[in-house]
């Protein structure tokens, strides 16, 4: 029961890693905010937890609209009281060659994996401060800290997400709330399911562990960063990925 007694607001927790990582943080005794612009797989998640005999609430969010954003964590607080984690899981991908990019493409993804980062914490961190602390963490990626091919605007925005992480641990911590990221690499969801067979087995080749990431290797790591086991860390960039960089 790692989690006892706090609130968590997980983004994107309609499936993939966010549906793992509030049902992982359910059993560790947190109440769950699961939050998706998908309300029929978050209510599905939610109904799930409620079964198991955890607590939780199916939200719908857009993370990049600030109006949805505020209704969000306005209905959580009204829901739970407070927010003590926020997960800032929410992630998009419209692929293609810089060249060949459209500017459609680009402002989507940057729209909710950098700009609903920002708007997520922006609107839970006065209720954090005001409770005495929490804890943020924001998910990156492996691919924000090298780059990569025909993802000018995902690489953009998780390098930028690193950067607003590092700048939010040090503008938050005096406020006892830490900000983290995830860096995960190659994970088995439905985000790769376009990548071609024959680039996923040269991933698995070059990654030490031999093989793709799992659900449950994110989840595990958001959990550990949400938890008192690392209440002295923040502003770090946590990469899951295997091996693949370091």
């Amino acid at each position: 029961m790692r989690l006892k007694e706090k609130v968590a607001l997980v983004t994107g927790a309609g499936q993939g890693i966010g549906r793992t990582t509030a049902l992982l943080f359910a059993r560790e005794g947190a109440r769950v905010a699961v939050a998706d612009i998908n309300m029929t797989a978050a209510q599905a998640v939610a109904d799930e937890i409620v079964r198991a005999d955890g607590q939780a609430k199916a939200i719908y969010l857009d993370v990049g609209r600030a109006e949805s954003v505020e209704v969000a964590v306005r209905t959580v607080q009204e829901s739970f009281g407070r927010i003590d984690v926020l997960v800032n899981n929410a992630g998009i991908t419209r692929d293609a060659r810089m060249q060949k990019m459209t500017e459609e493409q680009f402002d989507a993804v940057i729209n909710v994996n950098l700009k609903g980062v920002w708007l997520c914490a922006k609107a839970v961190a006065p209720l954090m401060i005001a409770s005495g602390g929490g804890s943020i963490i924001n998910a990156a990626s492996i691919v924000g800290l090298y780059g990569n091919f025909g993802q000018t605007n995902y690489v953009a925005a998780k390098s930028g997400v690193i950067g607003m992480t590092k700048t939010w641990a040090r503008e938050l911590g005096p406020a006892n709330i830490r900000v983290n990221a995830i860096a995960p690499g190659f994970v088995a969801t439905d985000m790769i399911a376009t990548v071609p067979e024959k680039v996923l087995d040269s991933v698995r080749e070059r990654t030490p562990l031999r093989r793709l990431g799992r659900p449950e290797d994110i989840a595990n790591a958001y959990l550990f960063l949400a938890s008192d086991e690392a209440a002295f860390i923040t502003g770090h960039v946590l990469s899951v990925d295997g091996g693949l960089i370091f």
